[in-house]
């Protein structure tokens, strides 16, 4: 019999747990805990993302059935829907926002020499917002409409990976330029947007920071046409013009040169407008850089597909975000571990290995290879022939 570690266990072991616990005393989430530590709080949302739980009830079930491997796994405490449903609850989301973003870097810098698919040395960020649907019955904290609840992430994602850089959770009704107020922009590096983030104040701070952003320009802003330059006649390229703002506001808050890009899109016949602070890239590059903006939208459609975070085990504000903030820190995890065994998988087949796998006792590289279990010896095997 195999007498190794179970996958769930080995995949814990690419967890950094001394830093999860200084997440723990930073905001005391262990203060009068007898018995359910927020290490067994995280491991039961771990088990349920990676398993695809439905319910506190779901949940319960499931790890009850294997109480004798509970230990081995990690779990130290009692396992019940109540005292999970109560540490939801109560304990600070801000313990595993903390411990996601600790996650973030980490495999931001394993996939530091990903190929974006240019020859562009900087790095390129996209960001974008996306939010949650809640029922707003059932979680009235979360109004968005008059008829509709939601909470929304605001997403940071470096196109190397991909990874998020950077993640905000927030209520829907708050919009999402609000959230690049947060952001310390990188010198050197770009920033893809969609023109719901055109705050010339904003676009005046990326500036500042001698970083650049590429941006879906409005119709309804005044400028002054400064110079205009040749562009070749490759992928719908229109004009390539250095611009003034004209309007009060908009030219107090951004007072320097803009460019201005035109195109059409073979696709769809549609003018875009791109504005821009970079003047030494190419027209056509910059059209490229922004067209790989569409990366964070399918980082959006992945996460809703493949974690649980439309189905949520709680309904107060902190209960929703622990769950969205663990979700988050296992999608970072399966990153981290696909570059550390070098597992040539998809970050979803290696979601659909681990769902199935977790409770088999083999080493973790062998269940995300491609072992041909037909031909593995017989002698090698256990189980004693009854025929010789």
């Amino acid at each position: 019999m195999n007498t190794g570690r179970t996958v769930f266990s080995q995949i814990m072991d690419f967890l950094p747990l001394h830093e999860f616990h200084k997440c723990v005393n930073r905001y005391h989430g262990e203060r009068k805990v007898k018995s359910f530590s927020c290490l067994d709080q995280f491991l039961c949302l771990a088990f349920a993302q990676l398993t695809y739980r439905e319910s506190l009830r779901d949940i319960e079930a499931c790890l009850r059935a294997i109480g004798p491997k509970l230990y081995h796994m990690g779990f130290r405490g009692t396992v019940s829907r109540n005292t999970l449903a109560n540490a939801n609850a109560v304990r600070d989301s801000r313990i595993y926002q903390d411990f996601a973003m600790l996650l973030i870097a980490q495999a931001r810098a394993l996939y530091a020499d990903e190929n974006i698919g240019m020859h562009l040395s900087s790095t390129v960020y996209a960001f974008d917002a996306t939010t949650i649907d809640l029922c707003l019955s059932i979680f009235p904290w979360a109004k968005f409409k008059s008829t509709k609840g939601g909470i929304k992430l605001n997403t940071l994602l470096d196109l190397r990976g991909p990874i998020p850089a950077f993640i905000h959770v927030c209520k829907a009704n708050i919009h999402e330029i609000n959230a690049l107020a947060l952001l310390n922009f990188e010198a050197g590096a770009f920033y893809l947007l969609d023109r719901g983030f055109l705050d010339f104040g904003e676009l005046h701070r990326i500036h500042r920071s001698r970083a650049f952003f590429i941006i879906r320009a409005r119709k309804d802003f005044s400028f002054t046409r400064r110079y205009s330059s040749d562009v070749p006649d490759k992928l719908g390229l229109r004009f390539d013009q250095t611009i003034m703002l004209n309007s009060f506001y908009p030219s107090v808050a951004y007072p320097d040169p803009l460019r201005r890009i035109g195109l059409v899109d073979p696709e769809e016949s549609k003018k875009i407008v791109f504005l821009t602070n970079n003047f030494d890239l190419a027209a056509s590059t910059i059209a490229n850089l922004y067209k790989s903006r569409w990366r964070v939208e399918l980082f959006f459609k992945w996460i809703k597909q493949h974690l649980r975070i439309k189905v949520f085990y709680g309904t107060t504000e902190n209960a929703v975000k622990t769950q969205i903030w663990t979700a988050i820190s296992i999608y970072v995890l399966v990153a981290l571990i696909r570059k550390k065994v070098n597992a040539d998988k998809t970050l979803y087949e290696i979601l659909q290995i681990l769902s199935v796998s977790l409770l088999e006792k083999i080493p973790i590289s062998q269940a995300l290879s491609d072992f041909d279990y037909t031909k593995l010896d017989a002698e090698s095997q256990n189980q004693l022939s009854l025929f010789t």
